[in-house]
């Protein structure tokens, strides 16, 4: 007899973003969040950062505020660059996943038995670097989509039509 305790079994971890099934966004989605991260930090952080340095009546006011801007713009490129470059998607028989990863790791599935409609939208800037957000409309109640931003034009389509296609064969076994 062993002293060997049965202990139960741990569920195996996830599988790691970049394991060959979960796709990354394409660079140029980064490039994009980074400016749009820079212009909000910029606003938000240095903003702040740089009203507190004059209220404060900290020595070389102007200099202070247009660093405090530059260091919020930097934090802000930085952040909308990595969250951009940790978002992943997979899509198999089961549905639609998409792991988002920055600090917090979130993963949300969406089966396809749950799909209602799909939307694809893009901006003009989304058109001049040929990417795309594809919106998955789910059952249930008002906030129940799935946006995913960044994707390239054509991973878009795809997915948009290889979902549409799955929700007919769904739709004709019924």
């Amino acid at each position: 007899m062993s002293d060997a305790i049965d202990t139960p079994a741990v569920p195996s971890p996830l599988p790691l973003p970049h394991s060959p099934d979960w796709q990354a966004l394409p660079r140029r989605a980064a490039a994009i969040a980074a400016v749009a991260g820079a212009i909000t930090g910029t606003v938000l952080i240095g903003g702040g950062l740089g009203t507190a340095w004059v209220l404060l009546d900290l020595p070389l006011r102007w200099l202070g505020v247009a660093g405090m801007l530059v260091l919020g713009a930097a934090i802000g490129a930085a952040i909308g660059y990595r969250r951009q470059r940790r978002t992943f998607w997979r899509l198999d028989a089961q549905g639609l996943g998409v792991r988002r990863d920055l600090m917090w790791q979130q993963e949300t599935r969406v089966p396809i038995s749950r799909v209602q409609h799909l939307d694809l939208r893009r901006g003009p800037i989304e058109r001049g670097a040929r990417l795309a957000t594809l919106v998955v409309h789910t059952a249930g109640s008002r906030f129940s989509a799935v946006s995913l931003s960044g994707l390239d034009g054509e991973d878009a389509e795809r997915l948009r039509d290889t979902l549409a296609h799955q929700l007919d064969r769904d739709d004709d076994a019924l």
